[in-house]
């Protein structure tokens, strides 16, 4: 039975997903004989969801599509199992959406671009669903951009360090470029940071101007020294 028009709603959380009972026809549910790969989820969301949803841990502040953490936050403090909110977004996932609603806080629904039917497919479907459950709404990275001040590492490792390669800071990201190879300048990384490009999305008010120079000073100064 597959169902038309949906909409996801920002903040509904696992109450509108009443109306999406998982694996309705479109290949059953996520379970143990699916193991997924979080890591690989983490990688598939940053380049297939990032310009449209916001989520936390992934360093992500797309408005297009609901914010993730908004969504699922209420769900976790009611004790909703993990496997239940990887359910919901899988369902979402292999079935697309109708226009996408948010609630606004005049209490009015807006219409934004439809998301497509299987983003992604099979096994990277099941990774993308298990990696967004496994973060959203749980409060963000611990080196959130305003737990760490102007320090640069910190900044990096908490807001970077899953899409980069970059020795010092022990990350192995493979989604965006390899810094150590790339070698940016520090005018370089300000420019990238600041307007982002490409997946890569745009820091400029999500860090400060302070916080911006101080992870690209980091960034310059010690890309491919080690």
């Amino acid at each position: 039975m597959r169902r038309t028009g949906r909409v996801w709603v920002s903040g509904a959380g696992l109450a509108a997903a009443a109306l999406l009972p998982a694996g309705c026809g479109v290949g059953g549910v996520a379970n143990g004989a699916q193991r997924a790969d979080t890591q690989n989820g983490q990688q598939l969301f940053t380049q297939k969801c990032a310009a449209c949803h916001t989520l936390a841990a992934a360093g992500t502040n797309g408005t297009i599509g609901p914010n993730l953490d908004n969504a699922f936050a209420v769900d976790r403090q009611q004790g909703y199992a993990e496997s239940s909110i990887e359910n919901v977004v899988l369902d979402q996932i292999r079935l697309g959406s109708g226009p996408i609603a948010t609630y606004t806080t005049s209490k009015k629904f807006t219409s934004q671009p439809t998301m497509p039917a299987n983003l992604v497919t099979g096994q990277d479907a099941v990774d993308v669903a298990a990696y967004v459950a496994s973060v959203a709404g749980t409060g963000g990275p611990a080196g959130s951009p305003s737990s760490v001040g102007t320090n640069g590492a910190a900044i990096f490792k908490g807001n970077c360090a899953s899409c980069h390669t970059l020795a010092d800071a022990g990350a192995t990201g493979t989604v965006g470029p390899d810094l150590d190879q790339l070698k940016p300048a520090l005018a370089r990384v300000v420019r990238q940071v600041t307007n982002g490009g490409a997946i890569m999305p745009a820091f400029k008010g999500k860090l400060t101007p302070a916080q911006i120079q101080a992870v690209a000073k980091y960034v310059s100064s010690v890309a491919g020294k080690k």
